[in-house]
């Protein structure tokens, strides 16, 4: 495959492009998944196939094709060649490529027991006996649903630029999710999915822990459901648990960040951003508040060394010390900027053009142990983990319902709390942030972005984090 994209890189510049890049991608998956510890799906399935990209009179062209013979490649070549320059015609600012470094290498995600030796027996089993440890945790309500499922993902690349980045790459993934139903005939119902992913191989399943952290929350839940109140009235402290945290910084800070957001191409697709241009330097929240993207993270979802531009990857500061630091950038939105590339350029597949993308977004960890964050607190509350989200299109007003939730009262936790609603601007959550935990955890999720929708594997997190004088809502039953 190597040969095919050199040629069509080369291919691409002899007939004209001013700039060109070539993928080979392939992405192979296997499912198994079961409801109630039953069997439903069996499933492998394989994208592969060779993507292209040129620049002509400042418009950009794209074409690809799942057919990987020369005669194919040529075709695509030429395709995107009249893409781009029939976009010409229409183009008011002229695209242009920022110089940027471009990586020469060769690098995988380490697999320590590779994912090809983890049977179909092994993940159905595995699922049947968390559905059993679960069904066991449960004691007054029913576990009416708990569906479950073990994937893998490998996704190769080669890609390929007329500036000279030549990059190999593998990343293996794994994936285990569950999603659960807890019924009561007198406290009705609670519903609940959870996710754990990473990159390298099937040691990850024994990392997890599944069979203590899964019927562990589902216990929690439980209690939840079944003696919940309801959250105090007024302005109160909240104690957000990293979980919102990470969703948090991944809605409100890495997609309005990202900058072909910024300048307006997602507008019609996945919305705005509340950031403008001019707006790098100001303020958006308190001096502990510091968001980072980092794609370089050993064992996470959104792992990879090189974007797919060729360019080497580094941590990207988006929020520094409470201030809009810099944007989420590839080549094209960093030569209007200014700027160079941070290699945020990435690809669901190798039918899809590569956009700017978050691989792993957190809050920086600060000093304070979980019980020093409830210690000041005298009435408050701490929301874990939660129900649902809500959030406008130019990531401002923002809403997240809390599923696992606590009182705190004189600084310790009380009576479990149902439904709290935390309802804040993008400015006042940060704002409001006096203190900020010691222990970084990360949640895993599937970002979507684009037009035609693409999906890629990401991490979000942070640590717990204390929030002043927040009146909470409440979800009615």
């Amino acid at each position: 495959m190597e040969d095919l994209v050199l040629y069509a890189v080369d291919l691409a510049r002899s007939l004209g492009a001013g700039y060109a890049e070539a993928r080979y991608h392939r992405v192979s998956e296997f499912v198994v998944a079961t409801r109630n510890g039953e069997p439903v799906e069996v499933n492998a399935t394989l994208k592969e196939g060779l993507g292209v990209r040129v620049l002509v009179d400042g418009a950009l062209g794209f074409s690809a094709t799942n057919r990987l013979t020369k005669e194919a490649v040529k075709e695509a070549v030429e395709r995107a060649l009249r893409l781009a320059k029939a976009s010409a015609k229409l183009v008011r600012e002229p695209v242009k490529m920022a110089d940027a470094p471009q990586g020469r290498a060769k690098y995988e995600a380490a697999e320590l027991k590779p994912l090809s030796s983890l049977s179909g027996e092994e993940r159905l089993k595995l699922q049947v006996d968390v559905y059993e440890a679960s069904k066991s945790a449960v004691r007054d309500a029913k576990l009416s649903v708990f569906y479950a499922g073990i994937e893998d993902s490998v996704e190769e690349k080669i890609v390929a630029t007329s500036d000279g980045a030549f990059i190999v790459s593998k990343v293996p993934r794994l994936f285990f999710y569950c999603n659960i139903v807890l019924e009561h005939p007198q406290k009705g119902s609670l519903q609940r999915f959870i996710e754990y992913s990473g990159s390298g191989g099937a040691e990850l399943l024994e990392e997890w822990k599944l069979m203590e952290e899964v019927p562990g929350e589902i216990a929690r839940l439980e209690k939840v459901l079944l003696e919940g109140v309801e959250p105090p009235k007024g302005e109160v402290d909240v104690v957000v648990g990293s979980e919102i945290v990470g969703l948090a910084v991944h809605e409100s800070c890495g997609h309005p960040s990202e900058a072909d957001r910024v300048l307006g191409r997602e507008a019609a697709q996945a919305g705005k951003s509340f950031i403008k241009p001019d707006m790098l330097g100001e303020r958006i929240g308190s001096e502990l508040v510091t968001v980072i993207d980092d794609p370089t993270i050993p064992g996470s979802a959104g792992f990879y060394l090189y974007d797919d531009e060729g360019v080497p990857a580094r941590p990207r500061y988006l929020y520094k010390d409470g201030v809009i630091n810099e944007l989420l950038h590839n080549r094209w939105t960093a030569a209007v900027f200014g700027v160079e590339s941070n290699a945020s350029a990435r690809s669901e597949d190798f039918g899809s053009e590569p956009i700017i993308r978050m691989a792993n977004t957190y809050l920086k960890p600060g000093d304070y142990t979980f019980d020093e964050l409830l210690e000041g607190v005298k009435q408050g509350v701490y929301i874990r983990s939660y129900m649902e989200w809500n959030i406008d299109d130019t990531r401002w007003s923002q809403r997240y319902v809390g599923l696992e939730a606590y009182e705190i009262v004189n600084g310790e936790l009380g009576r479990p709390v149902r439904n709290p609603v935390l309802e804040v601007t993008t400015r006042s959550f940060y704002s409001k942030i006096d203190a900020v935990g010691k222990d970084l955890r990360f949640y895993s999720g599937t970002c979507g972005k684009g037009e035609p929708a693409q999906g890629v594997p990401v991490w979000f997190g942070g640590p717990d984090v204390r929030l002043r004088g927040i009146k909470l809502g409440v979800v009615r039953t």
